[in-house]
């Protein structure tokens, strides 16, 4: 990583080549947020912040494209008759819009060099294992909110909601139902932990606790719907928006009491800059899915709904093997 101290991330295109995004130096960035940009600006040496920083620069990805062709020919990956798989994330776009939003320049500019590195890692494979003897999938594991104050600049509904006042209305509600105590114990992932101990000890039902929390919560002005861990788990709710998909993202032991939607455009954070994801809108669950092997997978496009759980059982019979026991997807509907 020292050999990228103080090396300038620089557009690849010219200026007008970006007309369609957003320019440099916004109100709502993150610091850092034009280019082109120095790594470990103001720095003597490497330490700690130039090391961070790399993450959100296409730096980072070359990393790990270094990293994953080392692999290849370290571990003699597709050397012999025995299927290898190797994963490899490219994870720098999500700290990338994180910071600066999808509409940026910079996250535009980024892409761009993400397109780059993936190019050369099939260069890589191409020379260390061979056209036609590898398949590639490609996806991502979700998409990007734009920023919500880009998003009032064009005209559009967006905002932030403070989970901590969220918190502290509810906690005022359910004392003055319940009586004063600390009911909530706190704010994650889009969902609400309640206290299950105290609740025991008053003798409170959970399910009324639950209910009576999704009621005070579903008042939110930014918010567009909550469900409870009842509602999660019966088969008896009735169909709503965004159950499904909640569901899918549920795992009883570890996730919070109440799952909290907010509106599209919405987004609860105490940041003031930057945006992010985790929402079942489409602008976070809309990612690409693609597959590529020169005398495996036939060129072509196939339009039918499909979602990257597809991607293992595709691989598998692609292998012809069982999926693996726990996959949740279905072989693709490949080109024919």
């Amino acid at each position: 990583a020292d050999r990228y101290f103080h090396a300038k991330w620089e557009p690849l295109l010219p200026e007008m080549a970006y007309s369609r995004s957003v320019p440099d130096g916004q109100p709502w960035y993150a610091p850092g947020g034009a280019l082109p940009r120095v790594m470990g600006a103001g720095l003597e040496a490497p330490d700690a912040r130039f090391y961070a920083s790399l993450l959100a620069s296409p730096f980072g990805d070359a990393l790990t494209v270094d990293f994953a062709l080392a692999a290849i020919v370290g571990e003699s990956l597709g050397a012999d008759d025995a299927p290898d798989l190797l994963a490899v994330s490219l994870s720098g776009h999500d700290y990338v819009n994180h910071a600066w939003g999808p509409e940026s320049r910079l996250s535009h500019d980024h892409l761009l060099q993400v397109d780059e590195q993936v190019a050369r890692l099939l260069r890589g494979l191409d020379e260390r294992v061979g056209p036609g003897n590898y398949v590639v999938a490609l996806s991502a594991d979700h998409g990007f909110m734009a920023v919500p104050e880009y998003l009032r600049a064009i005209g559009e509904a967006g905002g932030r909601g403070d989970p901590a006042l969220l918190l502290a209305r509810l906690g005022e509600g359910l004392s003055r139902r319940f009586g004063e105590a600390r009911w909530v114990r706190g704010w994650s992932a889009h969902g609400i932990l309640l206290d299950h101990g105290l609740a025991a000890a008053r003798g409170v039902p959970l399910q009324a606790l639950e209910a009576e929390a999704r009621a005070i919560v579903r008042a939110d002005p930014v918010v567009e719907a909550v469900f409870t861990r009842a509602q999660i788990e019966s088969a008896g709710t009735p169909p709503a928006p965004y159950l499904a998909a909640v569901r899918a993202g549920w795992f009883p032991s570890r996730s919070p009491d109440l799952a909290v939607i907010p509106r599209a455009g919405w987004l609860f954070t105490r940041h003031a800059t930057g945006t992010t994801h985790g929402s079942p809108h489409g602008y976070d669950t809309h990612v690409p899915l693609a597959l590529y092997g020169p005398g495996r997978v036939k060129a072509g496009r196939v339009d039918a709904p499909v979602s990257p759980t597809d991607l293992a059982p595709t691989l598998a019979g692609l292998l012809g093997i069982e999926p693996p026991a726990q996959a949740e997807g279905r072989p693709l509907p490949l080109p024919r």
